[in-house]
């Protein structure tokens, strides 16, 4: 496996988040109305991404776009369903984590739901904590919010 540094930009990372929103749809689409984390999931502004490749297949990516001068958050992580079990998820975050800290941030922050319970788990894992929940996600209940220190 490769982990490629990158950005919103990246035609690979854009095509994985196309996945990921298909997969969420799929998952929890009939319980939660997705289309109010639109505007939470846009890739303007997201300037540190990692595609994951096997040879020239990309099986997953991720990022980290600032949320504060302390606080980066985890976005649109997701690893294709038949590369799933095979701890890239895992390394892909302490990837992203990593960076986090070169970058000085101090906090990582990361919007998920009960419902993924695979992603709680790595999540919990690597050390994230639930917390109440933070900016658009205060009102939405679906939401669950966790972080952990740098």
């Amino acid at each position: 496996m490769e982990f490629k540094s990158t950005d919103g930009t990246n035609k690979d990372f854009v095509e994985n988040c196309r996945l990921l929103d298909q997969d969420l749809d799929r998952r929890v689409g009939r319980e939660i109305q997705r289309e109010k984390y639109n505007a939470y999931n846009q890739l303007d502004h997201i300037h540190e991404a990692i595609v994951v490749y096997e040879g020239d297949t990309p099986v997953g990516g991720g990022a980290i776009r600032r949320y504060s001068e302390t606080d980066v958050e985890l976005k649109r992580i997701f690893v294709r369903p038949e590369y799933q079990g095979q701890g890239i998820g895992t390394k892909l975050v302490s990837r992203l984590i990593d960076w986090a800290k070169e970058l000085g941030y101090t906090r990582m922050i990361l919007e998920t739901g009960e419902l993924l319970k695979e992603s709680c788990a790595l999540y919990q894992k690597l050390g994230f904590e639930v917390i109440p929940n933070y900016g658009p996600y205060v009102n939405m209940p679906e939401s669950l919010c966790m972080a952990r220190e740098l």
